[in-house]
């Protein structure tokens, strides 16, 4: 199949490099420098280099903000029966972008892992989701993708995999940030403290319009009151140093790391 892919950031650079081995792919980011370096496939320039390979799939992999900018841009210099797909880590409004392109499929995906934490050569312990309005030939095509790198696939509506990342990424994401704002510079750390600030510098390594986009969920408010209610009720314990209270939250809290599983079905 002919692939092309839409900006070569971390995850469209994976993209690319894992595709290429099955596939002819084309590469189209407006910084020149980011295609470097990718191997044998094609550099688009322009729109017009992406029309001239003639994709059967489009996978768009630039960030959030410019995910449907970039669509925009592309469509008019796709095939008619060209696959859209996307990567996109919150998907709010794209599911309206998509019902807008009456005679193009599309496949939505988000790959759970990334640079700063997984293991690119090693992804068994990886998940990533695949959107139940997609189409049946585009998510099967992904569905061999991946399992063929024994990433564990999950399927989830549009409105409940914006659900689900609130829970999974903007609880760690702002538990980490609360972290790094309480930091100390004459903190002596130990071990616990060294694994926090570990994770607290990979975190914010990351690009900042993705941990914009990951807080601005329209579902992360209420995962953000949850955070601070248990805060009140770690307060309330710490004031009146009630032993007994306090041994029923830790256990609380076991439980729900002996809890497995993904929240929604």
């Amino acid at each position: 199949m002919k692939i092309a892919v839409l900006g070569a950031g971390n995850m469209g650079r994976w993209l690319v490099r894992e595709l290429s081995l099955d596939h002819e792919v084309s590469v189209y980011d407006p910084v020149s420098s980011r295609t470097e370096g990718l191997g044998q496939v094609s550099i688009a320039r322009n729109m017009d280099g992406i029309a001239a390979f003639g994709p059967g799939l489009l996978i768009n992999a630039v960030s959030l903000k410019n995910t449907i900018a970039a669509f925009e841009a592309a469509v008019p210099a796709l095939p008619p029966d060209c696959i859209l797909a996307d990567v996109a880590s919150v998907k709010e409004a794209i599911p309206d972008y998509y019902g807008g392109l009456p005679g193009f499929r599309f496949v939505s995906l988000h790959p759970m892992f990334g640079p700063t934490f997984a293991n690119i050569s090693r992804l068994e312990d990886e998940n990533v989701i695949i959107i139940r309005e997609s189409d049946p030939d585009g998510a099967r095509f992904f569905r061999e993708f991946f399992r063929a790198r024994r990433i564990r696939i999950h399927e989830y509506s549009f409105e409940q995999h914006d659900r689900l990342i609130a829970y999974s990424l903007t609880l760690p994401f702002a538990s980490t940030m609360v972290f790094a704002a309480c930091m100390n510079s004459a903190t002596v750390p130990g071990t616990t403290f060294k694994k926090h600030l570990e994770i607290a510098r990979g975190l914010l390594s990351e690009d900042d319009d993705l941990l914009a986009e990951i807080i601005f969920s329209p579902h992360s408010l209420a995962q953000l009151e949850g955070v601070t209610a248990r805060l009140e009720f770690l307060k309330h314990i710490i004031m009146a140093r009630d032993a007994d209270e306090a041994v029923a939250f830790f256990e609380s809290l076991r439980r729900n790391l002996r809890s497995t599983g993904a929240p929604f079905s």
